[in-house]
């Protein structure tokens, strides 16, 4: 099978593609943008799952919903997530104290994060924006479809997982070697957000940007922004764990520091994987002197 042109012009100088890669996210200040994702990702992190907890706790249970999304906040907050869980467990049992108007300012502020990430893309992809413009009705919407969507992740994974506590009578024996079913069933969990996150990462450079991107080059995106962020999570875990002073320069101040830290590299990745795309879209197959070199 013959590869696309663009595929065989990258082929042929990998380095400059990559390179040009980097010169762009630099052009589109591409930190600057990561640092504005990471920083409205913590302020909308804690209201969004207080929310979607208190919404799915009037059906479900709420101890296995806790459960389920300390799972989750593993995969994006290195090894934060007690912290975070604390915090929106308070909130999970006081949430009547709020009352209606303060629900309707949580799912406000639940939004932000899905805001600046749409606009950071649209700098990404300022190619695009040039020729496409959205309605700023879509805009608004986008932040709460995204709301509802992680809400019937949590709903799925809580669901499958009780499934499975309720089958576990004890540990097989397979082949000599006995296994745990807990531990399996921990692990179809992880797997499970991890697929949820390569998912939703995914559904991302598909919807956020302006116009129309091959789905092929979304599910391309996802998926290594997934297996570079989990890489990269298990280094953090293992730098705050070990090698850090964060603890003694920040003091009470350092789980904040960690996390914000933690969603700053996630951005990173994020938009990278973005302007990967970005640039391959702009890749002019006649011409290999035009490889990488857009800003």
């Amino acid at each position: 099978m013959r590869l696309p042109a663009k595929v065989r012009l990258i082929l042929r100088n990998p380095l400059r593609f990559v390179l040009g890669v980097f010169s762009a996210f630099r052009a589109n200040q591409g930190l600057l943008l990561s640092g504005a994702v990471a920083y409205y990702t913590l302020l909308s992190i804690v209201p969004m799952f207080a929310l979607i907890l208190v919404l799915l706790s009037q059906v479900m249970d709420q101890h296995q919903l806790l459960d389920t999304a300390r799972t989750y906040l593993e995969l994006v907050a290195a090894d934060q997530s007690e912290a975070l869980i604390a915090q929106v467990t308070v909130f999970l049992n006081e949430w009547k104290l709020v009352g209606v108007a303060g629900l309707a300012i949580l799912l406000f502020f639940s939004s932000f994060a899905f805001t600046v990430l749409e606009n950071a893309m649209s700098v990404i992809f300022h190619h695009r924006v040039a020729i496409h413009r959205r309605h700023f009705l879509i805009s608004a919407i986008l932040p709460y479809f995204y709301i509802l969507l992680m809400a019937l992740g949590l709903m799925t994974v809580s669901v499958i997982s009780a499934a499975l506590n309720h089958a576990q009578i004890g540990p097989l024996s397979v082949l000599g070697h006995t296994v745990s079913l807990s531990g399996a069933a921990a692990a179809l969990i992880y797997l499970l957000g991890v697929v949820g996150e390569a998912l939703l990462l995914t559904s991302l450079y598909l919807v956020m940007p302006v116009g129309k991107i091959a789905f092929r080059h979304a599910v391309i995106g996802g998926v290594t922004a997934t297996l570079l962020w989990e890489g990269t999570r298990h280094i953090l875990v293992w730098y705050f764990a070990t090698l850090s002073l964060v603890n003694i320069v920040y003091g009470s101040f350092a789980s904040a520091i960690v996390i914000l830290l933690s969603f700053e590299v996630a951005a990173i990745i994020l938009l990278l994987g973005a302007q990967v795309i970005a640039e391959y879209e702009r890749l002019d197959p006649g011409g290999e002197q035009d490889l990488g070199l857009h800003t």
